[in-house]
Order: C-alpha cells, then sequence, then structure tokens
C-alpha cells in the first residue's frame, strides 16, 4: 500500500486512506448484514447505504484537505507572478490552516511593501541618474553597455538607442575597463568633449551576474578653480613679500635722493647715504633669499628610496640642533626604504620651527618620539610653544610669521612627506601648550 501511495497524487493518496480508515467499519457492516435475518430488500438497501456513506465521508475528508491546499498553491502563484492584491479568507489563530494562511496574508502584505519602496527607489534613483552632470555607464561581463544617462550620452555624442547593446570598444571606452579603477584619463581621451576627465570604476552583480560601473567626471572646472584659488594665495604672499621689501626701499631711495639735491648737504650726509644703502642691501637681500626658497621649493626631486636606519636618522637630526636640548624618546628598531637627505632635511626642519616656536628657558620644550601605526612609520615632534593661532595658511608657500622667515619650510616638509606616499599634519597639543607636527611614512616605500 506504501509503495502504491507513492505513485498516486496528494489528494489520490488522501482519499485512499479515508477508503482505508473506513474499510474495517464497513466490512463489520456487511457481516452484520450478512449474517443477520434480514430480508433481501433490506441487505441491499443497507448495503447502499454503509458504501454511500463511506464512500461519501472519504470524499469530503479529501476534499477538506485538498481545496485549502488548492487555495495556497494559487496563493503562492499569485505571489509569484508579482500580484499581491489576493487575500486567503478564513485565516484565523488558534487554528493551524488559519496560522498558515494568516502567514501567507502577511508575506504578501510585506512583499507588496517591498515592491512599492523598491519602485519609489527605482524611479529615485532614475531621476537622480538622469539629472546628475557626470557621466554614468554600465557593462555588463562581456563588456556591452546596459546603461547610460543622459551625461553619458552628450560625452560620447551620441543617443542611447545607438549606444546600449555595443561593446565597450566600439563606442570608445575600452580603457574604462582595464587598469586602475581610480585614475585621471587623458586629454584626447573624448573628442566631444576636450578636457580632464576623472574615471571610477566599481562592480556591482544584476541577476547573479557581475557588472562594472563606470563613472566619469569633468575635471576641468574644479581643476580651473582650484587653480585659481591657488594663484591667488601665491600672488597675495608674493605681494606682501614684494611689498615689505620694495616699500621700504622706494622711501629711503627717494629721500637719499632728496638728501643728494639739498644744498648745502647736512654734515651728516654720508653717514645717512651709508644707512640708507645699508638698509637697501638688507631688503634686497632678503628678496634674493626668498626667489632662492622658491627655487628650492619649484626644484625638489623625487625621492631616492634606500634602506635606511630612521631611529638613527632622528637621533642625528635631533643632535644638529644646538640651541636647545631634544628629547629623544626610545621607539622600536625601524629600516625602511626612504630618501633619507630628504626625510632627514623634513625632521631638521620640524625640529627648528618646534624650537623657535618653544622658550629657551622652558625645560624638555622639543621632545621627538617615533612608533609604528599598522603600515606606516609615525614620527611625532612636540614643542610647549605658543601654539598654532591660524591653521588657514599653515602650508601656503612663503606665508610666514616670523620676521626671518621664508614660509616655505613647512611646504617642503609636506612635499617630501607626500612624495613617499606618506602624510604632515600639525594641530595644537590637547594635553596643554604646544603644537605637535606628525610625519607619517609608509613602511614599504612609496
Amino acid at each position: 500500500m506504501a509503495q502504491r501511495s507513492r505513485r498516486l497524487t496528494h489528494d489520490q493518496a488522501i482519499f485512499a486512506y479515508c477508503l482505508a480508515a473506513g474499510f474495517p467499519g464497513v466490512a463489520l457492516a456487511m457481516v452484520w448484514i450478512w449474517g443477520g435475518n434480514h430480508a433481501s430488500e433490506v441487505r441491499g438497501t443497507l448495503m447502499l447505504v454503509v458504501i454511500a456513506c463511506w464512500i461519501g465521508f472519504a470524499s469530503a475528508a479529501r476534499h477538506r484537505v485538498v481545496r485549502p491546499l488548492q487555495t495556497m498553491a494559487n496563493l503562492l502563484l499569485a505571489l509569484k507572478e508579482g500580484d499581491f492584491s489576493f487575500r486567503a479568507r478564513g485565516a484565523r489563530g488558534r487554528d493551524a490552516l488559519g496560522d498558515v494562511l494568516v502567514e501567507i496574508n502577511g508575506l504578501g502584505d510585506i512583499l507588496q511593501s517591498n515592491r512599492r519602496g523598491a519602485v519609489e527607489a527605482t524611479a529615485l534613483l532614475s531621476t537622480v541618474i538622469e539629472e546628475i552632470d557626470v557621466a554614468i555607464f554600465a557593462f555588463d561581463a562581456q563588456g556591452v553597455l546596459r546603461l547610460v544617462n543622459p551625461a553619458g550620452q552628450a560625452l560620447l555624442g551620441q543617443s542611447s538607442e545607438r549606444l546600449l547593446g555595443r561593446g565597450a570598444a566600439d563606442i570608445g571606452l575600452s580603457e574604462c575597463l582595464e587598469a586602475e579603477p581610480n585614475r585621471v584619463l587623458s586629454a584626447s581621451a573624448f573628442p566631444h568633449a576636450p578636457g580632464r576627465w576623472g574615471m571610477r570604476r566599481s562592480t556591482f552583480r544584476e541577476d547573479g551576474k557581475p557588472h562594472q560601473l563606470v563613472v566619469l567626471s569633468d575635471l576641468s572646472q574644479p581643476l580651473r578653480e582650484e587653480q585659481l584659488r591657488s594663484w591667488q594665495r601665491l600672488v597675495r604672499v608674493l605681494g606682501h613679500e614684494l611689498n615689505n621689501s620694495l616699500a621700504p626701499i622706494k622711501s629711503i631711495a627717494a629721500t637719499l635722493g632728496t638728501t643728494m639735491e639739498r644744498s648745502p648737504r647736512r654734515p651728516d650726509w654720508e653717514e645717512d647715504l651709508r644707512g640708507g644703502l645699508g638698509i637697501i642691501a638688507s631688503r634686497a637681500e632678503s628678496l634674493e633669499r626668498f626667489l632662492q626658497g622658491y627655487t628650492r621649493l619649484a626644484k625638489l626631486p623625487p625621492p631616492q628610496l634606500a634602506s635606511c636606519d630612521l631611529p638613527a636618522l632622528i637621533r642625528r637630526a635631533a643632535a644638529l640642533e644646538g640651541r636647545m636640548q631634544i628629547e629623544v624618546t626610545p621607539g622600536p628598531q625601524i629600516e625602511m626604504p626612504i630618501d633619507g637627505t630628504q626625510v632627514e632635511h623634513a625632521v631638521i626642519n620640524l625640529l627648528k620651527n618646534a624650537v623657535e616656536a618653544c622658550p629657551e628657558t622652558t625645560p624638555g620644550g622639543v621632545r621627538i618620539s617615533w612608533q609604528i601605526d599598522a603600515s606606516f612609520a609615525v614620527i611625532r615632534v612636540e614643542d610647549r610653544g605658543e601654539g598654532i593661532a591660524d591653521t588657514a595658511n599653515l602650508f601656503v608657500p612663503f606665508f610666514t610669521t616670523k620676521s626671518q622667515g621664508s614660509g616655505i619650510g613647512l611646504v617642503l616638509c609636506q612635499q617630501i612627506a607626500e612624495n613617499h606616499g606618506g602624510t604632515l599634519e600639525l594641530h595644537n597639543r590637547k594635553d596643554g601648550q604646544g603644537c605637535v607636527a606628525t610625519l607619517r611614512l609608509p613602511l614599504n616605500g612609496a
């Protein structure tokens, strides 16, 4: 019976089991009917009644089991087809079948809410993609274009109807699917839209298949604006420095001219002449130092990496400072590929600034330490000076608050750090008065 039920459908098996369950009772009824003293007409009638009840109740049990299953199958089919409006009747608690129907109705509500949210999110995303001013392209695993926004169409000078379904090489974007995912493309990459273009590439999956998303943004305008701001800062600082030197030169030259034209001249005119010429020579020397500093900043060579003992370099730089005893805090032994000459120059500059910012009578005024943080060597120079009052012009070339400063020391240190793939940061100390300079250099080189 078990083997035969496996070949039957679910409703047929239910009907067969119901018949099997009632068979003993029917058999006993048949024995009683035929074994008793009954007329033949009565026997036939009783047999028909017993068999009719037997088959009727078995059919009712089958219908009672199969009908809810058919209802649930129809509901699940509707959910599968995306129709979430159907709901099952008779969904009530404290009943096994009712609990199942309640859960199916709840699933329909959740899916309907999720689809509404997905439709709204898709509509918002489509609007953003349509309105954004960066070019967006989506390629499938074979490099075929599947999505492009209006900015991308304008960049390539073609409509979406002509672009979609074509390969990246056919539309001139094969370069975007190769090499580094984040970089700046050549100025001649897009004849219809010349300029500097920044490219970012990422991957995503759709229907379980990998796709690539390429975003292209025009860097020309931001670069022009940043270049303009840089020139404005540079001209402002250059003008400040030149005025500081040319104004007294002009004034003293005019005074000396008046003295020379006066007749008779004053008895001490030669002394005034020597003093004025000395001031002019001093200011001219200051301008010469200023221009030499500019040359050093503009001609900084790329670092020549070689294995270097960083603690020995730091101790050597600290020993060169003769105006104040530098407190050297021991750290781990570090051998790393750097340009020793440039890094030592940067450390010397940071120590020099720290010493000049710290009163000579302050004990332990300057301290230098080093440590390892992840994949970086970190050098810290701390002082007990007055701290940083204005951080806006901290790394502006030629800006200085010192009477004899050139304004290139920190900028030069920053360039050395960045050329090594590191960073330089300055901020006021949180544990007291003073400033801390943090120089980070990668342990594996630039």
